[in-house]
């Protein structure tokens, strides 16, 4: 690995004590399809067409959430009216949360995938006794079939932590700060924060930790593995450095190439 596949604005911590991965886009499921799937979905089956873009402007934050953000959008919020003949209330979220679930589920062991780099990753960085943390915007229930899945292939991090299990999903910090007190991890000086999405960003920041956006394989990007791999050079090029804006724009203090990239930024 090379610096010319990390960017950063200020430099990594001198001292790391846990690294806290994002799971759909960071770690696991390359792309982050499993839940942009069941979004487009649950809005297609009440004659709307979200963009892929509209789909994943909100990804990273807890699924209800996500759903809201949707339909307060002016285009998705114009066309449920068209559609409906009224303004979408929560009773909606509700139900269209609940077929979610249904058609998540179905189909969740399907993308659980572990992303290339991701286990060499992880045991360079145990190797100097950094503890490895875990957010998501999956439910416990959600994550019981992913950490399973990924467990199976490898991957296995020492903790991870959900928005039902603090009350709050991104871009609060309250899971991160949950993942520092499993962990036993005091200064959040210490702690690098790795995800796929503006919200992965904004936990990080809103946190005070180190935040690390990852191009390859993330919500941000949107294409399966091979799809990115058939792009020339010069496009692959192109799409890094619109992501990589994204996510300085965002706040980010760091944007890698891939997850492996991780541990060259702290060299």
């Amino acid at each position: 690995m090379t610096k010319e596949r990390i960017l950063t604005v200020r430099p990594a911590p001198e001292k790391v004590s846990g690294v806290i991965l994002d799971w759909a886009g960071t770690s696991v499921d390359y792309g982050c399809f499993a839940p942009v799937n069941a979004f487009e979905q649950i809005f297609v089956q009440r004659g709307i067409h979200p963009t892929d873009e509209e789909v994943r402007a909100p990804m990273g934050q807890a699924k209800r959430d996500h759903i809201c953000i949707m339909l307060e959008g002016e285009r998705l919020g114009n066309l449920w009216k068209e559609q409906f003949g009224r303004e979408w209330t929560q009773t909606d979220v509700d139900e269209m949360y609940e077929v979610y679930e249904d058609i998540l589920f179905a189909s969740l062991k399907d993308f659980c995938d572990v992303k290339p780099g991701v286990l060499d990753t992880v045991d360079a960085l145990r190797a100097r006794n950094i503890k490895i943390g875990s957010t998501t915007g999956y439910t416990p229930e959600m994550m019981q079939i992913v950490a399973a899945e990924a467990k199976a292939a490898g991957y296995e991090p020492d903790t991870y932590v959900t928005p039902a299990d603090v009350g709050y999903g991104r871009p609060y910090p309250f899971m991160l700060f949950e993942n520092m007190r499993r962990l036993e991890l005091l200064n959040v000086a210490e702690i690098i924060k790795v995800g796929d999405t503006l919200s992965d960003i904004a936990e990080g920041k809103n946190a005070g930790t180190y935040s690390v956006g990852v191009v390859e394989g993330s919500s941000e990007l949107g294409l399966r593995q091979d799809e990115f791999d058939a792009l020339s050079p010069e496009e692959q090029k192109k799409i890094h450095e619109t992501i990589t804006k994204r996510y300085f724009d965002a706040g980010a203090d760091a944007v890698i190439i891939e997850v492996r990239d991780l541990v060259t930024l702290l060299t």
